[in-house]
C-alpha cells in the first residue's frame, strides 16, 4: 500500500552520470561473467576484484544520483524513472551481495547487465517535487513502499531465472552457459532471502499506510490497500509453506510470481485508475 504522485512526467535528458553508471555495470557484469567460465579459471580472482570495483563505483554514483534526483526541497520527486531506477539500483545491490556466493557470480552478471539496461535510457528527475509539507513519518511511508516493492520486484526477476534455471535442469541442456548458473537450491536460498525481507518491508508499508495515512476511503486507497494484504498473505504462505513444509521448485516459484503479480495490480492498476482514468491525485 502506497500513497504515490503523478508518474506520468516527460522524460528528461540523459545525464553524464547516467552513461557513466551504464558503463561501470556494463564492466562489473562483463568480469563477474567471465569469472565463471572455465578458461577464465588462472585469472579468476584479478576478475573478482575489477568485477566488484566497477560495481562499488558505480553503485555510489548511482545512489548519489538517486539522491539527488529524488530529495527535492519541495519535497520526495518520485517520477516513474526515479522509481524505475531505485530498482535497478536494488538490482546492482543485490547481484553485488549475491556474488559472495561465487556460484552466484553468473546470475550476478545478469542482474547487473539488466540494472545497466534499466538505467540508461530513463534519465533522472529532480522535478516535480511533490508531498511539500508531508509529515517524516508519511515520507518515510513512501520511501519504505518503494523499497519494499523494489526489492520484491528483484525477486521476481530471480524467481524468473530459477524458473529457467530449472527448466534446463529438466531438459538435461548441458553446455559451456550451465557454468553462468548456480546449483537452483543456492538461487532458491537468495531467492527466500529477498522474499523475508521483502515481506517485511511490505507488512511496515501497510501498518505505516494504515497509520499514517488520513481519508483512504477519500483518496481511493482502499482497493490498494486489500490487494497489498493479500499479496502479503500470499508471501507469508509461501514463507510458511518453506519454513515447515519445505517447498522449493515449480511449487514456491510460481506462488511467488503469482503474490507479486497481485502486488503489481495493486500498485500500477490501482494508480492507472486514479490517475488516468479518474484523474484524481491523492496529493
Amino acid at each position: 500500500m502506497i500513497a504515490c504522485p503523478r508518474p506520468w512526467v516527460r522524460a528528461s535528458q540523459i545525464t553524464v552520470s547516467q552513461v557513466t553508471i551504464f558503463f561501470l555495470y556494463l564492466l562489473a557484469a562483463f568480469a563477474f561473467a567471465t569469472n565463471r567460465l572455465p578458461a577464465s579459471a588462472h585469472r579468476a580472482q584479478h576478475l573478482v576484484i575489477a568485477a566488484l570495483g566497477f560495481a562499488a563505483a558505480g553503485l555510489a554514483v548511482h545512489a548519489h544520483s538517486l539522491y539527488n534526483a529524488i530529495i527535492q526541497e519541495a519535497g520526495l520527486s518520485l517520477t516513474l524513472p526515479n522509481v524505475v531506477s531505485l530498482v535497478s539500483f536494488q538490482l546492482a545491490l543485490i547481484g553485488v551481495l549475491g556474488a559472495i556466493d561465487k556460484t552466484l557470480r553468473g546470475m550476478t552478471a545478469g542482474l547487473i547487465l539488466l540494472a545497466a539496461l534499466i538505467t540508461l535510457p530513463l534519465g533522472l528527475q529532480g522535478e516535480p517535487g511533490v508531498g511539500s509539507g508531508f509529515s517524516w513519518q508519511l515520507q518515510a511511508h513512501i520511501l519504505i513502499s518503494l523499497f519494499a516493492y523494489g526489492l520484491l520486484a528483484v525477486g521476481a526477476i530471480v524467481a524468473g531465472y530459477s524458473l529457467i534455471q530449472d527448466r534446463r535442469l529438466r531438459a538435461g541442456r548441458l553446455s559451456s552457459v550451465n557454468h553462468l548458473f548456480a546449483p537452483l537450491e543456492t538461487t532458491e536460498r537468495l531467492l527466500f532471502g529477498i522474499t523475508t525481507a521483502g515481506f517485511a518491508g511490505l507488512a511496515l508499508t501497510i501498518v505505516s499506510g494504515v497509520t499514517f495515512i488520513e481519508n483512504m476511503f477519500a483518496q481511493h486507497l482502499v482497493h490498494k490497500t486489500t490487494l497489498s494484504i493479500l499479496a502479503l498473505l500470499v508471501f507469508g504462505i509461501l514463507l510458511t509453506g518453506r519454513t515447515f513444509a519445505g517447498w522449493r521448485g515449480r511449487r514456491a516459484i510460481y506462488l511467488y510470481l503469482g503474490g507479486f503479480a497481485i502486488l503489481c495490480f495493486a500498485y500500477f492498476g490501482s494508480r492507472f485508475v486514479l490517475e488516468v482514468i479518474l484523474e484524481r491525485n491523492w496529493t
